[in-house]
């Protein structure tokens, strides 16, 4: 998927991450015409009872289209995301998905449901005027083998997350290199202060770090190579890349707790003072910036630092995440769903925006961003000097080599493997099923 990975575009890059696919309902798949003759169409998404921004957009959005079209009535249902994704693969598996669906985007989740044809191909419905509405490069950037399944929402991007109060009492400098992070550790750790959080009982906060640490040791052009070629993935650039993340666990950069400590502890716990940095993604502004933060006005979002002995630059992001909504290919009512869908991106993509839930995929000039807080209109600087993007190693593997990545990342910081065996058995891992 061309969303992976598109050089040079000027604000966005992929399908951003919305909390939005759900679990299968006693509503079944296929819009259905009522007896009064308007079209019913079923929606699952899994923004339910979480306090992402999404969340509470979404149902709003699905109100204001069924007042606005009493023709096109659409009927939502939700649930968590762990439970969704199986029903939903059960539900494409059987014929019998909802007519719009949330769908975790790229490798290892939807790819096998485009090739399968489980999913409609919407390019011919698509109107000029909501393709003139897309960020610049975006109607590219989201086509698969010059097809369109999906549209944009929002986009999102990882970066380095600096409390500089702590900073300040340490008295560490804010980095822009690989030993000034070092550096800012060691002052940290002298002053009584965790370095860096990682919630690695969940896995992928750690992928984050050395996903990172690989892009800017080898450069993402070397990565990109590794995922098509796996035997790549054990060379010099990335076996110092494993180094350098092993040192990091081994060292104290990271919390202790770190294999105990969740993801959703992993935010409590910066946003209530307790690290001095986080490496996630723009998803996490909200909570850092709510009223109940002890660490709001504290924060600062920089680029992942360059390393002296790197190929990396620090316009070569990590995200452009490509989850969006789909269309099945067994709806009765495709013109109608592809309308809602047109519909319901735009409007969440860029109430989203405004709300702090993502980074923009959609035309902005006519919107009033002076509510955006400081860590959004950071992240969106970061992202206008882009060059190039990675989305998130999990979407780009295969399934299950995503699930070996995460637990070698694991492994090599609990110190169960060297930083050779690690690459070894990356090497191990099957190839992108992606076109890159």
């Amino acid at each position: 998927m061309k969303a992976l990975l598109r050089k040079t575009m000027s604000i966005t890059l992929a399908i951003g991450i919305v909390g939005s696919v759900t679990a299968c309902s006693s509503e079944s798949s296929g819009g259905t015409q009522s007896k009064s003759g308007s079209v019913k169409l079923t929606l699952w998404d899994q923004s339910v009872g979480n306090t992402d921004p999404s969340a509470k957009l979404l149902p709003e959005i699905v109100e204001k289209w069924n007042k606005e079209h009493p023709e096109i009535q659409v009927v939502r249902s939700g649930t968590t995301g762990e439970q969704y994704k199986t029903k939903i693969k059960t539900s494409l598996a059987a014929g019998e998905a909802p007519d719009i669906f949330y769908g975790m985007g790229g490798g290892s989740f939807m790819q096998p449901y485009i090739e399968s044809g489980n999913v409609l191909e919407i390019s011919s419905y698509l109107t000029d005027e909501i393709k003139s509405k897309m960020a610049p490069g975006m109607s590219e950037a989201i086509e698969v083998d010059g097809k369109i399944y999906t549209l944009p929402v929002y986009t999102h991007i990882a970066n380095l997350f600096v409390n500089t109060e702590l900073f300040d009492k340490a008295g560490a400098k804010i980095p822009t290199t690989y030993s000034e992070l070092l550096d800012a550790g060691e002052k940290l750790k002298a002053a009584g202060i965790t370095p860096a959080l990682i919630g690695e009982k969940d896995r992928w906060p750690g992928m984050y770090w050395y996903d990172m640490i690989a892009m800017r040791q080898a450069g993402n052009d070397a990565v990109i190579e590794a995922f098509k070629d796996p035997s790549k993935w054990n060379s010099p650039d990335f076996v110092a890349a494993a180094t350098k993340m092993q040192e990091l666990g081994k060292t104290g950069f990271f919390n202790s707790s770190m294999f105990s400590m969740s993801y959703d502890e992993m935010l409590g716990a910066f946003n209530a003072g307790q690290g001095a940095m986080m490496f996630q993604a723009n998803w996490v502004n909200a909570g850092i910036e709510d009223p109940s933060s002890a660490v709001k006005g504290k924060v600062k979002v920089i680029p992942f630092p360059v390393f002296e002995d790197g190929k990396g630059k620090s316009t070569e992001i990590f995200g452009g995440a490509v989850d969006g909504f789909y269309v099945s290919n067994t709806t009765k009512q495709p013109k109608e769903a592809v309308e809602f869908l047109m519909y319901l991106s735009e409007q969440l993509g860029t109430q989203g925006f405004l709300a702090g839930a993502g980074l923009p995929s959609w035309n902005i000039d006519a919107l009033d961003t002076s509510g955006l807080s400081t860590l959004d209109k950071s992240a969106a600087d970061i992202m206008k000097t882009a060059t190039s993007f990675i989305a998130w190693w999990d979407n780009i593997l295969p399934a299950d080599s995503a699930e070996a990545h995460k637990n070698l990342i694991a492994q090599l910081l609990a110190g169960d493997i060297t930083p050779d065996e690690f690459c070894k058995q990356m090497a191990q891992l099957k190839p992108t099923e992606l076109s890159l």
